[in-house]
């Protein structure tokens, strides 16, 4: 079934045409929200208010682009309001996350229990660069995680974020460079 045809059941009230779309796409709204969240409960939570969002607003969708474009869209601009509606609690969330002693499900599977500090050595680099990307401009964050963390060509990103090619280009490019000075700087002061 073509993308059309599945849409068209959609919006028909398609019950299992909805469960399929929540099936197929519901990993990759999941990953893109993390990388712009970094808390995997959130990301779900979010993950859900855009199923809700397709499920409510299928009727708009006009199939200019495709539908995982449309979906990365919701989740950028909704995990966008959680981060501007949430700031304060993502902090406390983060510095939370630090000192815990909970397991990761999704990173127990890299580290070998006869090094017992990699894994919070891993896990302290992977925060240090989640701080550095969350320092960058909302756009410039948003063009390098979804090239980044999802993959997506930058074609694609332009689509996403309805901006020029050669805007996600510029994006991508500095978001690397201010990435590069904060990442030197914090390691000249030993951040």
């Amino acid at each position: 079934m073509n993308d059309r045809e599945f849409i068209q059941q959609i919006k028909e009230g398609s019950e299992p045409a909805f469960r399929q779309l929540v099936e197929q796409y519901q990993q990759m709204v999941v990953n893109t929200c993390l990388g712009l969240i970094h808390n995997l409960d959130d990301a779900e939570d979010i993950a859900q208010e855009v199923f809700i969002e397709v499920f409510q607003s299928i009727h708009k969708f006009r199939s200019d682009s495709k539908l995982s474009t449309w979906l990365y869209r919701i989740a950028v601009n909704k995990s966008l309001n959680y981060i501007r509606d949430n700031k304060k609690r993502l902090l406390t969330g983060k510095i939370k996350d630090i000192f815990s002693r909970t397991n990761d499900s999704h990173s127990d599977d890299r580290f070998s229990p006869d090094q017992p500090d990699t894994k919070l050595q891993e896990k302290q680099k992977a925060e240090f660069l989640h701080r550095a990307i969350d320092k960058l401009p909302k756009n410039q964050r948003v063009a390098f995680t979804l090239n980044k963390y999802e993959d997506l060509p930058y074609k694609e990103i332009a689509e996403v974020m309805a901006v020029s090619l050669s805007s996600v280009e510029s994006l991508i490019h500095r978001a690397k460079k201010n990435l590069q000075t904060y990442l030197y700087d914090c390691y000249k002061k030993d951040c």
